[in-house]
């Protein structure tokens, strides 16, 4: 059997030119604020891999952090880090490479874009109700993997989700932050998008757990199911409009306390009404 270029090499001085030496750069992502630089990579046999290495300390904390979470995770949705390469005293991690768009791009120089026709993220929410709600039960049943793991979400926001327009499919991508839960925040703050985390990511000495998550992936279903940008298009139920008002409660005591319980009670809110027969 042929050695794998990219699965067998252990550490190289230099990635960039050791991966056009071993097949195609066919695209660089620079100027990430993750202090990472990102290559899609096609080998001779035709197979496209994903390869991100790390450029800075906080983007070597952050693979390290990823790689654990990786080994502890597997679902179908998470694009799983398979591999990783020693770069000049870094790592540099290899991952299949799954067709889509991200959801929202932005870099370290500008913002990305929600509001535009033509953007990823405006045409995802075009979409029909029940192909959006598809993608988020995918979302959903990705993080009960994750809470059932023992982790907790920290930096998921849409620049976390792929979609694939042809095949309607989503992908969870850059789950480097999630972490092993509860912890106590020791700093000011957890990274994020504000759009996406709960109050007590900005507070030293939180606590962050499952009801932490539960708020996230209310904001997520919120942001996602709405027409629009200023989340005055609801496209979902009543119902659903009233799960995610529990789940992004100030006060965590005051939300789901398990991510499963949201999981459940958004499903049952999703279902027709009962008829009497």
């Amino acid at each position: 059997m042929a050695v794998h270029p990219l699965l067998a090499v252990q550490e190289t001085p230099e990635l960039e030119p050791f991966l056009g030496r071993v097949g195609e750069v066919f695209t660089t992502f620079r100027g990430q604020d993750s202090g990472c630089v990102s290559y899609g990579v096609r080998l001779t046999d035709g197979k496209r891999w994903f390869v991100k290495e790390a450029r800075t300390e906080d983007g070597q904390r952050s693979l390290d952090r990823g790689w654990a979470f990786h080994r502890a995770i597997r679902h179908p949705a998470i694009v799983p880090q398979v591999h990783r390469i020693a770069v000049a005293g870094r790592w540099a991690v290899v991952m299949p490479w799954r067709d889509g768009e991200v959801l929202y791009r932005p870099t370290a120089d500008a913002p990305g874009d929600r509001t535009s026709p033509g953007s990823a993220m405006a045409r995802f929410r075009a979409l029909p109700v029940a192909e959006v709600l598809r993608a988020l039960d995918r979302i959903l049943d990705a993080h009960l993997a994750v809470e059932d793991a023992g982790r907790v979400a920290v930096d998921f926001y849409d620049a976390s989700l792929l979609y694939d327009f042809t095949e309607r499919k989503l992908h969870l991508i850059d789950l480097d932050e999630y972490r092993p839960g509860p912890f106590e925040l020791s700093h000011d703050r957890l990274p994020g998008s504000r759009r996406y985390m709960a109050p007590e990511e900005s507070e030293r000495g939180a606590v962050i757990d499952a009801r932490t998550t539960v708020f996230t992936l209310g904001r997520a279903a919120r942001l996602l199911l709405d027409a629009g940008d200023e989340e005055a298009a609801w496209r979902g139920n009543a119902a659903q409009l009233a799960v995610i008002a529990r789940a992004v409660r100030f006060d965590p005591a005051e939300r789901f306390e398990t991510l499963r319980e949201f999981a459940d009670a958004w499903r049952a809110a999703g279902q027709p009404p009962a008829t009497a027969g």
